[in-house]
């Protein structure tokens, strides 16, 4: 007697690079249907395996269906999803994958299978709730009976699915367009994961763009969320920082976060799979953004030569991010033109201007004013 063996999806390995995992029916979640040697369902999935015509393939499942009988039908709607997954016809495989749970609610393979065809499809809906079929089955079998050893043994077996799964749901979320959109299945993520290693990054991108929504006080509920597991979260101390510099309230708080920030990526550590590179500017530009909220905490304290000390540091470690390069340039005129050094505030909103984003024309306004007054001046005398 063997076991049906069912394909557990894919497990990233790199980019384009797709393993495929079959777990043996021992250690499955979800049922285990037998398959007895010789038998006709024996004869008749390895004639459907070994077929390569997909017409042909199709009536041998038909054929293998219409004789199926008690737990065998979860074996043909297993057949039946991966079918139509090849096919590419994902409303087919969805159908049947719905048929596979309803006889077999814990079949984390058929969750698998679900999730990967809701990413392919692009249907960020189906993902999130098929991740979350994905993401009850393992709670319910860690919480099972099942022996802890074979319990152990099983979600080791199933870990390469387990990330694969929760890679696709986190992309699919974070590539939705509409921010509040994308912040609420962020956060759904990281509820269904808690543990999953991507859980801080997408709450932090949930708080990022809830920002971008102007939703202010689900941004500041995200992020304080987040620090209260992760007090030292860079990314979360930096949008606080920032949101009440430039709000110009709490300020000693946006001080404080901005200086805690600083530290923690004194002691950051690269993460795998990012190059010494990509670390490198990371790390310069989140320096820089704790330098350019922690100028502008110094403009709005009128405190405008600790402003321009730290305008001007934070300014080439800004040059990788236009947008944040430019409002730098843009407060550092600010902080000049207040200690009246008229040139060098001319230079700063130039270099504001001279890069595309929502700083460049009211730079340009401000060096026309400039322009005009200084012209007014020259008049008068």
């Amino acid at each position: 007697m063997r076991f049906h063996r069912r394909l557990l999806g894919f497990a990233l390995l790199s980019a384009g690079a797709l393993l495929v995992v079959a777990m043996p029916a021992s250690a499955q979640i979800g049922k285990s249907v037998p398959v007895p040697a010789g038998s006709d369902a024996d004869h008749a999935l390895s004639e459907i395996n070994a077929t390569t015509d997909p017409t042909q393939k199709l009536a041998l499942i038909d054929k293998f269906a219409a004789t199926a009988q008690g737990d065998m039908a979860i074996v043909v709607d297993d057949t039946y999803v991966n079918y139509y997954l090849a096919a590419k016809n994902y409303d087919k495989a969805f159908e049947y994958g719905d048929k596979l749970f309803a006889l077999d609610p814990d079949n984390f393979a058929n969750a698998v299978n679900m999730v990967r065809a809701a990413q392919e499809k692009g249907d960020s809906d189906k993902l999130l709730s098929y991740g979350a079929k994905a993401a009850d089955i393992l709670k319910r079998y860690k919480a099972s009976s099942v022996p802890e050893d074979e319990k152990k043994r099983t979600l080791e077996n199933a870990h390469d699915n387990i990330v694969y799964v929760q890679q696709l749901i986190f992309n699919g979320a974070y590539q939705t367009k509409d921010p509040t959109k994308r912040a609420a299945q962020l956060v759904q993520f990281a509820q269904m994961f808690p543990d999953s290693p991507y859980a801080n990054q997408a709450m932090g991108v949930a708080a990022a763009s809830y920002r971008q929504a102007q939703n202010t006080p689900k941004m500041i509920e995200v992020a304080n969320g987040l620090l209260a597991k992760d007090p030292n979260n860079v990314g979360m101390l930096l949008l606080l920082a920032d949101y009440y510099s430039e709000k110009g309230d709490q300020l000693d708080k946006a001080e404080a976060d901005a200086k805690k920030a600083t530290a923690a990526l004194a002691d950051a550590k690269k993460p795998e799979g990012v190059t010494d590179e990509q670390w490198q500017q990371q790390v310069s530009l989140q320096k820089g953004l704790a330098l350019s909220s922690l100028g502008q905490v110094n403009i709005q304290k009128k405190n405008n030569a600790g402003a321009v000390e730290n305008l001007k540091a934070a300014s080439p470690l800004l040059k990788s991010d236009a947008g944040s390069y430019a409002r730098n340039q843009y407060r550092l005129g600010y902080a000049l033109l207040n200690l009246k050094k008229v040139q060098e505030a001319k230079q700063a909103f130039t270099e504001a201007a001279s890069v595309d984003s929502p700083y460049k024309q009211p730079s340009l306004d401000k060096l026309k004013a400039m322009s005009g007054a200084t012209a007014s001046a020259r008049a008068k005398s």
